[in-house]
C-alpha cells in the first residue's frame, strides 16, 4: 500500500516536472499554471516529510514522458516494485533516525527546563510556570473553556496560534491532547501559564503535521479567560 501511495505521489510531482529543465522555464501566470506549482509544491513537502527528498527530478520527468507518449518501459515492473521498497525502506530507517534524535533533544531539553526557576514539574512529567496570577474559577473535566494560546517547539518555532489569529477559541477541557488537559485543570480564570509538555503527553511518536515532528517536546504560552456558562450553552444549541 505504502508503495502505491509513493507511486502515486511520485506521479503527481512529475505532472509538474515533465517538460522542464529548469525552474526558470517555468511561468506562474494563469490559474491553471498556479495550481499545478501547488500540487507539486505540496506533494513535495510530504516527499520531503516522508524521507523521500532526493528522487530525481530528470529521471521523474523522463517517467512520465514514457508514460504519456506510450513509450515501451526503461524498466520492467519487477524492478520498479523493487525500487520503490528499497526507497521506501530507507525512507522509515531515516524518519527512525530523526524520530530517536527529536526524542533525545526532548528529554535534555525538559531535564535541563527543570532546574531553572519558576518551572514546576508535575507527577506525569508535565512542566509549567506561572506567568500571571489570578483567583478566578479552576475549570472542571466536563468544562468548555475559552483560551488564547501559542504554541511552539522548543527551538521557538510558532507552528499554531490564536493570538495570531486574533481570535480566542473555545475547547472542551477533556478534549485536548493529555498535557493540555493537566495543564488547563492547573489555572485559574485570568492566568497566564507556559506549559512545557512531554511528547507523550502531546502526540508521542506521531507526527500530526509537517510542522510538529514526532516525539516533540511541545511549548505553550496559554492564557484562560473564561469557563462558558454550561446553560447558556444548552440553550444555544
Amino acid at each position: 500500500m505504502k508503495q502505491h501511495r509513493l507511486a502515486a505521489a511520485v506521479a503527481l510531482v512529475s505532472l509538474v516536472l515533465a517538460g522542464c529543465d529548469s525552474q526558470t522555464s517555468v511561468e506562474l501566470k494563469t490559474p491553471a499554471q498556479k495550481a499545478s506549482y501547488g500540487i507539486g509544491l505540496n506533494m513535495g513537502k510530504s516527499l520531503a516529510q516522508e524521507g523521500m527528498d532526493d528522487l530525481d527530478s530528470k529521471a521523474v520527468a523522463q517517467g512520465i514522458e514514457d508514460a504519456v507518449g506510450k513509450k515501451e518501459q526503461k524498466l520492467k515492473d519487477d524492478e520498479l516494485v523493487e525500487a520503490f521498497a528499497a526507497l521506501q525502506k530507507r525512507a522509515e530507517e531515516r524518519l527512525a533516525k530523526m524520530s530517536e534524535e527529536s526524542a533525545a533533544a526532548g528529554k535534555k531539553f525538559l531535564e535541563d527546563n527543570a532546574k531553572k526557576a519558576g518551572v514546576t514539574t508535575t507527577a506525569s512529567g508535565l512542566q509549567y510556570e506561572v506567568i500571571k496570577k489570578a483567583d478566578g474559577p479552576q475549570p472542571k473535566p466536563t468544562d468548555v473553556v475559552t483560551v488564547h494560546y501559542t504554541g511552539t517547539l522548543t527551538n521557538g518555532t510558532v507552528f499554531d496560534s490564536s493570538v495570531e489569529r486574533g481570535s480566542p477559541i473555545d475547547l472542551p477541557v477533556s478534549g485536548v491532547i493529555p498535557g493540555w488537559v493537566e495543564g488547563l485543570q492547573l489555572m485559574h480564570v485570568g492566568e497566564k501559564y507556559k506549559l512545557y509538555i512531554p511528547s507523550d503527553l502531546a502526540y508521542g511518536a506521531q507526527s500530526p503535521s509537517p510542522a510538529i515532528p514526532a516525539n516533540s517536546v511541545l511549548v505553550f504560552d496559554l492564557e484562560l479567560l473564561a469557563i462558558k456558562d454550561p446553560a447558556k450553552q444548552d440553550a444555544a444549541k
